[in-house]
């Protein structure tokens, strides 16, 4: 009886073994286009003006036009829409924008790139975009940078939302 005991006992911990290493492994791996947040804050300990949540897709060897086709609606990232959320009413580009969640979508040009707020959450790419949802679309000019950035990148400085991919560079005046 007690060789029994002992066996079984010895059974379920294997099988307890087994079970936790089969349900280890079924993590994902890294997304390719990994999820990033940038928040727009005045110093390190005030409350945020806005917050980004965007995909970062990675130029691999291929060119950003083909990414990000000049004329066409683009998400302004990867995966999911680019949601911005403004914590107070602000000034997005010499335009009034109410507090609130918006997605972030763009049309690139040689010289100047469109900017769009639009009012559609929780979609994927620029797929069911719809323009009669716009909340606000201004143009902004096109720079270089120096330094070729293999990943997208949106970032905060003080008076603007910055994007940058290759040696691209976007400055979109934000202010309270």
């Amino acid at each position: 009886m007690k060789k029994t005991a002992a066996i079984s006992t010895l059974f379920m911990a294997f099988m307890m073994l087994v079970s936790f290493n089969m349900n280890a492994q079924k993590f994902p791996g890294l997304d390719k286009s990994p999820l990033d947040i940038a928040y727009y804050k005045t110093s390190r300990s005030a409350p945020p003006i806005a917050k980004i949540v965007y995909s970062r897709p990675q130029l691999k060897g291929r060119s950003l036009a083909s990414l990000a086709p000049d004329g066409k609606v683009w998400r302004t990232g990867a995966n999911e829409t680019t949601e911005i959320t403004f914590y107070s009413d602000v000034n997005f580009g010499g335009k009034s924008v109410k507090a609130g969640t918006y997605s972030l979508f763009t049309i690139p040009g040689e010289k100047n790139w469109t900017v769009i707020l639009n009012s559609d959450l929780y979609t994927w790419g620029a797929y069911s975009y719809n323009e009669g949802k716009d909340v606000a679309r201004i143009e902004v000019p096109v720079t270089s940078g120096k330094d070729s950035l293999e990943a997208f990148s949106i970032a905060f400085s003080k008076g603007s939302l910055n994007l940058g991919w290759d040696t691209l560079r976007i400055a979109i005046p934000l202010s309270k």
